[in-house]
């Protein structure tokens, strides 16, 4: 069999749901290498920064990792804004829905609401509430949240900033997008992992 029999999928049989359930799976298993090009792709989106979009979110990857963020947290901050491209108002949510399946449930948070915590910064300026962010006090990632967009996202502007190139965050990428979707070990809810390790980033800053 190559292609499914059916053109209903009402009249679809097990021998052919089984065949398809393979292939998707297969594909599934591509979705980093197809989430790299697009980054890649973000070097041509959005101007009028400084930076394109591509070495912002390099910059915001770097910072996480000379932070000594762990996998789940550098993979989480290079892709927040891979949506820029296909979903400009809700980037966010986009970026979050990505993530879902193979990252903690905090970082998947975090990266679904960095667009509204980010407002602090701007809000003032555009007639959006730059405090719309307290609409989540107490939640037990707000913190996070507020470290995330402090010191990774909004200050990762810089042309002048020495950050790592895309190819070395690509084996986390594959490590992340390869895991078992919505493996409760992986998604692990109301689980809170420090962002930084200051052990792991010294050591990490050091071999640099």
């Amino acid at each position: 069999m190559t292609v499914a029999k059916f053109t209903r999928m009402i009249d679809g049989d097990k021998e052919d749901y089984q065949f398809l359930e393979h292939l998707e799976k297969e594909y599934a298993n591509d979705v980093g290498a197809r989430l790299f090009q697009a980054l890649q792709a973000l070097d041509d989106s959005l101007s009028g920064y400084q930076v394109t979009r591509l070495e912002h979110s390099l910059q915001c990857a770097t910072r996480a990792y000379r932070d000594g963020a762990d996998t789940d947290w550098i993979v989480s901050v290079l892709v927040h804004d891979i949506g820029d491209m296909y979903a400009p108002y809700n980037h966010d949510q986009y970026a979050a829905i990505v993530l879902a399946p193979y990252v903690r449930e905090q970082c998947r948070w975090v990266v679904e609401k960095h667009g509204i915590f980010q407002r602090k910064y701007y809000g003032e300026h555009t007639g959006t509430d730059p405090n719309a962010r307290e609409q989540f006090l107490g939640n037990p990632y707000y913190e996070d949240a507020v470290y995330f967009c402090e010191h990774w996202d909004q200050s990762s502007f810089d042309p002048h900033y020495a950050s790592l190139s895309l190819d070395f965050f690509k084996p986390l990428m594959m490590e992340v997008f390869t895991r078992d979707a919505f493996n409760s070990s992986v998604v692990q809810h109301n689980a809170r992992v420090e962002m930084c390790n200051e052990a792991l980033a010294e050591k990490r800053n050091n071999a640099v």
